[in-house]
């Protein structure tokens, strides 16, 4: 077994964990099958590389792959000690004692187990094993390749020497290894990628030194591991082949590229109607405005689907006022419901509800109320709908019709990650088995209901993802800290997410908690964002320009107005992600493969293949840019338009209203008009000018 002593894995019994082949293996057209001490494996070849199935199959379908991938006719030889299988172009090299395995493509070495050696054993880890975690599998790495991928990770997305967990969490923050979208899926440039297709919890060790430096280890958390072993000659192909078999995101209504404001929270109609009025008024540009938990619901009483009847005994008249100042609405919701509200009745009554897994009673979820302190109303003692009861998916999704009817355009799909192991749903999974699964079936569940029913098109702000949730866009990352490094976690968070095969983010600009009243945090926050798929201003507390300085207020709105003649270059980089998978904001690893000298700069960015940047994340201006070659030898700075050099770094000062933006020089990009809502006829963003003219 793998035990953990102080936080470090220690590794027991070692020789005997190793999986070992018994008896003859068998085969059919398409897959070999291979009867070991520990459990059944199964491997077939497919046009993407090699799928290995460890055990029997347990989990239930949630409909993470769009489809099963379509395995290709093999031919076997095999004798006592090891099996060679080849099918398109690979080809897979199997011993059987201990199981260890290596793919080619041609003469290219794909993967293959560690080559870790220990001075008593050939193999220091088992490459693969069984252990009372799960299922443990190893990956070769080479001395210094780096990993990316994981989903949405704070800290830096190279993930070599890291250990992490794909399991979703309610973060609480940007600032530790728990985070809210996970997706186990990593690549290498060096032209392969690991896929853990399952529900289950997957732990990481990447080159993480504890395990051993120079190894990929795997823990599978159950009784059986879907391991896809992916091929790929560049990381846009990589991603490419991910959100082949997992899906990518359909192109977004326009209006959801505009500014959506927010705060936690608007207390009444009163100060919503007085914002909204104010945003005109000040000619800020913005799209949507919205309604956060405690704006609408009572929190005692959440979540019903119901207007709290005290501050809006007559919902569409604030919503008539607000579509004649020209706003989308986007309300909040979460996937529970207290027990105050007579709905937990019904929906218990019916079984909709998780049960206990012990008692098969209703399942009563306690908020932790020490998370809330003096900063959050602590909440109900509530109910979880059950997304796996075909009944309780309806009633949910249908029960926002009255809200689409009414007016509202988007849905803020809030937690999600609150699924114990002690639960029990309808289709016979436990807790720990439906936990991050839960999440794809919350978004899909109120993803549909807005296909069906919005008026204004399809659109979601979700929190908690697991794989395939970038099929219902989209995103935000949940409540950094309101400091500099909660601005450059969540900056690197995003564009970690994207490096997972989803292609569209936002943050909450300013930060969540621990406003300071930071004016420099705010602008710089913001001219970040504005080169962001989606753009959010949310906290608690005022996140209006017109809340800080003038100075301030000034940066802000002058960045905003940017975004809005941005909007043509904004969608068609939108519009190649869905095409694609590549994410709207693109690392420097996917934006330049061949340039590994620009790999290193991880915290600026691409936005499409069209404008560089390089938001600044402390205080007093400065930043270093990268400007690599391979995409052009000399840039343009957006927008004062002067040249510098490519294949360097350069530094620069800038003053408050100063971003450091750049376009290779001999590329132009289309800039839309002044304006402060985007048209509901607008099929694309209407040009106005080419930059530079």
């Amino acid at each position: 077994m793998i035990s953990f002593e102080g936080g470090a894995p220690t590794w027991d019994n070692i020789p005997a964990l190793a999986v070992t082949a018994i008896g003859d293996v068998t085969e059919d057209a398409t897959s070999l099958f291979v009867k070991t001490n520990a459990g059944p494996i199964e491997i077939s070849l497919h046009q993407f590389g090699a799928r290995m199935r460890l055990g029997e199959r347990q989990f239930g379908d949630y409909g993470m792959l769009v489809e099963e991938p379509k395995a290709m006719p093999i031919s076997v030889i095999s004798d006592a000690n090891s099996t060679i299988i080849t099918g398109a172009s690979y080809r897979l090299e199997m011993h059987h004692s201990p199981f260890s395995f290596a793919l080619f493509n041609g003469d290219r070495r794909i993967q293959r187990s560690p080559t870790d050696g220990h001075f008593v054993r050939t193999f220091r880890l088992p490459p693969v094993a069984k252990v009372d975690q799960g299922w443990f599998i190893g990956l070769d790495l080479d001395a210094s390749e780096p990993v990316y991928g994981l989903g949405e990770k704070w800290g830096r997305l190279d993930k070599r020497g890291q250990l992490l967990r794909s399991y979703n969490h309610d973060a609480l923050g940007v600032n530790a290894e728990i985070s809210y979208k996970n997706t186990p899926f990593a690549w290498s440039p060096n032209g392969w990628g690991v896929f853990v297709h399952t529900p289950a919890p997957v732990t990481h060790a990447v080159g993480h030194p504890s395990w051993s430096q120079r190894s990929y280890g795997l823990l599978v958390e159950d009784s059986s591991a879907d391991i896809f072993l992916l091929a790929a000659d560049s990381p846009a192909e990589m991603i490419g082949c991910y959100t082949a078999l997992t899906g990518t995101a359909p192109v977004p209504p326009q209006w959801s590229l505009g500014v959506i404001l927010s705060k936690a929270y608007y207390k009444d109609a009163e100060e919503l109607l007085a914002t909204a009025k104010k945003v005109r008024e000040q000619q800020m540009p913005c799209d949507v405005i919205t309604l956060d938990g405690r704006a609408w619901q009572d929190t005692q009483t959440r979540f019903a689907f119901e207007w709290d009847p005290s501050r809006y005994p007559d919902p569409a008249v604030v919503i008539d006022e607000l579509k004649a100042l020209n706003f989308k609405i986007c309300v909040w919701e979460y996937p529970l419901v207290s027990v105050d509200n007579p709905l937990f009745e019904q929906m218990a009554a019916k079984g909709w509800l998780l049960k206990h897994r012990d008692t098969g009673e209703t399942y009563r979820y306690q908020w932790d109320t020490s998370c809330f302190g003096e900063v959050l109303t602590p909440l109900p003692e509530s109910g979880i709908v059950d997304f796996t009861h075909p009944e309780a998916y309806q009633f949910w999704r249908d029960s926002h019709k009255p809200l689409f009817d009414l007016g509202v355009d988007m849905i803020k799909a809030d937690f999600g990650e609150q699924i114990e192991a002690d639960m029990l749903a309808f289709n016979g999974d436990s807790g720990d088995r439906l936990h991050n699964a839960y999440s794809l079936l919350y978004n899909r569940c109120v993803y549909e209901a807005a296909e069906r029913y919005c008026k204004s098109g399809a659109f979601l702000f979700s929190r908690s993802s697991w794989i395939g949730c970038q099929r219902y866009p989209a995103q935000w990352g949940g409540d950094p800290q309101a400091d500099w490094g909660g601005l450059a976690a969540s900056l690197r968070g995003g564009l970690s997410w994207g490096l997972s095969g989803a292609p569209f983010y936002a943050t909450d600009i300013g930060g969540f908690y621990g406003d300071q009243r930071d004016d420099e945090l705010y602008v710089r926050w913001t001219q970040a964002a504005i080169f962001s798929a989606h753009i959010r201003l949310h906290g608690i507390g005022a996140r209006e320009p017109w809340s800080y300085s003038a100075e301030a207020e000034a940066a802000v709105t002058q960045a905003l107005k940017l975004r809005y003649q941005l909007l043509p270059t904004i969608n068609q980089a939108v519009t190649s992600a869905s095409a694609t998978g590549l994410p709207v904001q693109r690392a420097m690893v996917l934006a330049c493969p061949d340039e590994r000298a620009a790999w290193g700069f991880e915290e600026q960015f691409m936005l499409g293949d069209s404008i560089l940047v390089a938001p600044c994340l402390q205080p007093g201006g400065e930043v270093e840019v990268y400007l690599p070659t391979t995409i052009s030898n000399q840039w343009r700075r957006f927008p004062s338009g002067d040249i510098f050099a490519g294949g360097c770094s350069h530094k620069l000062r800038l003053s408050l209203d100063e971003i450091a933006a750049f376009v290779p020089a001999d590329n132009t990009i289309s800039l839309g008009p002044d304006r402060q809502f985007i048209e509901d006829n607008d099929k694309e963003p209407p040009v106005a000018s080419l930059w530079p003219q």
